[in-house]
């Protein structure tokens, strides 16, 4: 059948290729009137569209980078100094270990999605409610890549709750010694996240755990003086209304 071909046509590891072999023979023991028979299909389906081994060519272009974020963040100097040394050092060493880079500030400040084009990469947002490791994955299903800009929008919310512990899925996600080999409750396979390059966001530092914290290399972007709203304005909001 279509899902047969399917699994012909994937590049999947080893260890995922015999899951889906797995879940295949289960899903033709499972007459179709049983719900079983959806949640295994579903499954299934989902497996063979993540993207195992498809990741986008990075082309970080350093002088094109500078362009970018001198149109997308007037007044910021800071900012994007620091991100292009960040963008710099991914470039050389070839690999993303290292701090994620949690811009701290007044919300809607610093517009992310613009590393992500700096860096031709897929974006991906993701504001932190209820499950979370499932919706990492599903964010690399939405987005075909393995290697993604991921936002973190407001990591300063993360309150333990009875959703279990965020904070500590989190970490899970971002420790570059774990998350190669990253397993979500609902894969329950591990999934290779280290070439995602995560960045975060939060309105303070004073509500992060600690440890969570101690991963990031915060930069703190002051709210706009006068004269920069100003000069959004002409640039952004009068160009776009036009």
């Amino acid at each position: 059948g279509e899902l047969e071909r399917k699994m012909e046509a994937s590049n999947l590891p080893e260890h995922a290729k015999k899951a889906a072999k797995k879940e295949l023979k289960r899903l033709k023991s499972l007459p179709v009137q049983f719900p079983e028979h959806a949640v295994s299909r579903n499954y299934l389906e989902t497996l063979l569209e993540l993207p195992w081994s498809h990741s986008t060519p990075d082309h970080l272009d350093l002088a094109q980078a500078r362009q970018d974020l001198e149109a997308d963040h007037y007044g910021l100097e800071k900012l994007k100094k620091r991100v292009l040394e960040y963008l710099a050092v991914r470039q050389l060493k070839n690999n993303l270990k290292g701090p994620i880079l949690c811009f701290v500030g007044t919300p809607g400040v610093g517009k992310t999605s613009s590393i992500a084009k700096t860096l031709g990469r897929k974006f991906h947002r993701r504001t932190y409610i209820g499950s979370m490791p499932g919706r990492i994955i599903q964010g690399l299903k939405a987005v075909g890549a393995n290697n993604p800009v991921f936002l973190l929008d407001e990591v300063d919310k993360l309150h333990k709750s009875f959703h279990g512990d965020p904070a500590g899925a989190l970490l899970e996600v971002l420790d570059p010694e774990q998350n190669s080999t990253f397993t979500d409750h609902y894969l329950n396979l591990p999934f290779d996240l280290s070439q995602v390059l995560f960045i975060a966001t939060a309105n303070t530092t004073s509500t992060i755990p600690p440890p969570l914290l101690d991963r990031m290399e915060v930069i703190d972007i002051p709210g706009y003086t006068q004269e920069e709203k100003v000069q959004i304005a002409l640039r952004h909001v009068i160009p776009k209304q036009l």
